[in-house]
């Protein structure tokens, strides 16, 4: 999968990973690079292509399936992190979690399947897809079923040869990990790591030390890691 030359579709472009996606891409040399939002004035990239795009619209992401007909590899970066708890915290904003992570991921790959034979997907998913961390329980719900929706919809596109990666991180230093405290891996190593697999044809990433570290522990007694994570936090 070659990144120079082609035509990429970038959702959340207009701040954080996605940002950095979209400058990144350009730099590999990337041909076109749709670059979205859910306002198309906050993109002030130079060189991209804006695009509005609400991915928990349906008919936001049918519009831009439509405009942009050329897109031969997706990344589907948007998301949300609300910071509720599955049992005492708002349904609506567990809902606003899976809308953004599951059902918006979802429909756009549905949306722009068709045309990505012989493509590429990339998900950005989290380390937060394998352990849960009181405080961000509904954005890791919510990611754990990206990372499983990410699998089955590789196994559905093998036959028309589209390549689906999933890209992991623990915490990026971006807006969104603002309020948390601990260590956190630069946009341009996140995205690299993503980049890099995709034109490697891998079907994981992990862009960092910690999301290596988790997913190493699933083999081992789940009372280890939430002993540990308690310890450290």
């Amino acid at each position: 999968m070659q990144i120079s030359g082609a035509t990429i579709l970038v959702t959340g472009a207009n701040r954080g990973l996605g940002r950095q996606f979209t400058q990144s891409l350009l730099d590999r040399g990337a041909a076109k690079v749709y670059a979205t939002a859910r306002r198309a004035s906050s993109i002030d990239i130079p060189g991209v292509t804006p695009l509005e795009l609400d991915i928990t619209d349906q008919a936001s992401i049918a519009a831009a399936a439509l405009a942009a007909p050329d897109v031969t590899i997706l990344i589907n970066n948007a998301g949300i992190s609300t910071g509720v708890s599955l049992v005492t915290g708002d349904l609506n904003d567990i809902r606003r979690e899976l809308d953004t992570h599951f059902w918006g991921t979802l429909n756009m790959i549905r949306a722009f399947a068709p045309q990505l034979a012989g493509g590429a997907i990339l998900n950005v998913l989290s380390a937060l897809s394998w352990f849960a961390y009181d405080g961000s329980n509904a954005y890791a719900a919510a990611k754990a079923a990206a990372w499983n929706m990410t699998n089955g919809v590789r196994l559905e596109l093998a036959a028309q040869n589209t390549l689906v990666t999933g890209l992991f991180l623990g915490a990026a230093d971006t807006d969104m990990a603002a309020f948390y405290d601990g260590p956190k891996v630069a946009p341009t190593t996140v995205v690299a790591a993503g980049l890099d697999a995709l034109e490697a044809g891998k079907l994981e990433a992990l862009a960092d030390d910690w999301s290596a570290m988790v997913k190493a522990s699933l083999a081992a007694d789940p009372a280890d890691f939430y002993k540990q994570a308690l310890t450290t936090s």
